[in-house]
């Protein structure tokens, strides 16, 4: 299975689902089915079309708690829950009322995707890309990644009974790297950034034949894994949307399926139509999409990711430009935050509603602060944050910064002797 691949043999009947093509955002052509991610004609990138039929919220209610209650809104056949997998999704959404008070805002929800099976978001993703390989009977499950996709590429193949590969930049954090390791025992460390790793996984992708690469291969199929997000927000919004939403932003992916999702939601009749606003969140160190948005530009200028949100260091980001249009288009914005900021959000979420936030969560709630602060954000609307994966994967990030308070003797007088009777 190669990028290079003109025709899709021997696909079984639905393999697909409702997805009725592959279609480019730029020009609008569609071709087949396939591991295709290039239009043959510009070049652009394809997203799925579908030819969906009526859905009603009663037949997603009655499917399962994971995301495969949407499966009629997803490329994957209707038989899905028969093919082993990790059954994410369906994660809590968090009325955030502590946070909201220390924020100034009326209303503020968590979306809290660090309880997916590997702890973030990506097992969404993964889930429908491995359906994809599944179909294209793909013998190799891949992926060049960040750390979370690694994670969930690595534990999707297992669990699937797969062969997996899953490529890493070398300084990525520990415990990411463990946490793939524990599933694969063909986990690579690449001497470079993301885009290095990503550029590598390419012309894999090229050369090789079998080998389904989740992000570059099969990702138009890998993308709408992150519609199920909006889904879920939605219905448990009781199918409604909310004013506003704040999303990191690393391809840009994510941000621009969830406005899918919210848009065929509106399309199918299963949610009013109403404004909403969507902003997405960079770390200063990797911020090529915010720049652009500040700039009033439409090109990205790539740069060279320095930042600890690691998750979000791409430095080219393959959706920026869709970013850029959602964004502007729903009167958001794209913001950006230092560090030491993302280290302080991480805390604050943690203190207020007891969700340890890897730095992606932490860019996300530092930048919804400074939204807020600048006035960009209005508190007066209800707003949902994107929380996309666990602290325990970047304990790096916050270690110097909290700890004991006090060590002290055994001891009620060494207890009393340092104060600690305040708590």
């Amino acid at each position: 299975m190669s990028a290079a691949t003109t025709e899709t043999k021997g696909l079984r009947e639905g393999a697909f689902g409702n997805a009725s093509a592959l279609s480019c955002r730029e020009c609008g052509n569609q071709i087949d089915l396939g591991p295709h991610y290039a239009c043959p004609e510009c070049f652009g990138p394809l997203e799925v079309a579908y030819d969906f039929p009526a859905v009603t919220r009663e037949e997603i209610e009655a499917g399962p708690r994971n995301i495969w209650r949407y499966k009629a809104l997803l490329p994957v056949p209707d038989d899905i829950e028969q093919s082993p997998n990790t059954e994410p999704g369906f994660t809590r959404l968090l009325d955030a009322k502590n946070l909201a008070k220390e924020l100034g805002i009326e209303k503020i929800w968590v979306k809290d995707d660090s309880t997916n099976p590997t702890n973030s978001f990506k097992d969404r993703v993964v889930a429908c890309a491995l359906s994809a390989a599944r179909e294209l009977d793909a013998k190799v499950f891949a992926c060049p990644s960040t750390g979370n996709l690694a994670n969930a590429v690595a534990a999707a193949g297992a669990r699937a009974g797969i062969p997996t590969a899953v490529f890493i930049p070398s300084n990525l954090e520990q415990p990411k790297q463990v946490n793939s390791a524990v599933f694969t025992d063909n986990l690579i460390a690449v001497d470079g950034n993301y885009d290095d790793v990503n550029k590598l996984a390419q012309e894999i992708a090229a050369e090789e034949d079998g080998w389904a690469f989740v992000n570059v291969n099969v990702r138009p199929f890998y993308a709408e894994g992150s519609k199920t997000l909006g889904f879920e927000i939605a219905e448990q919004l009781g199918w409604r949307l909310p004013d506003q939403i704040v999303i990191p932003v690393a391809s840009g992916s994510q941000l621009t399926k969830v406005d899918k999702a919210f848009k065929e939601l509106i399309k199918l009749g299963l949610v009013e139509e109403k404004p909403y606003r969507i902003f997405g969140a960079q770390a200063t160190g990797c911020n090529p999409v915010a720049t652009a948005f500040k700039a009033g530009v439409d090109a990205i200028r790539p740069v060279k990711p320095d930042t600890i949100a690691k998750s979000l260091a791409i430095g080219n980001p393959a959706d920026g430009i869709y970013v850029l249009d959602a964004t502007r288009s729903s009167g958001g914005a794209v913001e950006e935050v230092t560090d030491d900021e993302i280290r302080a959000a991480i805390v604050l979420l943690a203190r207020t509603e007891g969700i340890f936030t890897e730095t992606a969560g932490g860019t996300t709630l530092a930048v919804t602060k400074k939204l807020v602060e600048t006035g960009v954000l209005d508190p007066s609307l209800e707003t949902v944050i994107i929380n996309t994966g666990h602290g325990l994967k970047t304990l790096d990030a916050v270690s110097g910064i909290v700890g004991p308070r006090a060590t002290i003797a055994p001891n009620y007088d060494s207890f009393e002797e340092a104060g600690l009777s305040q708590a």
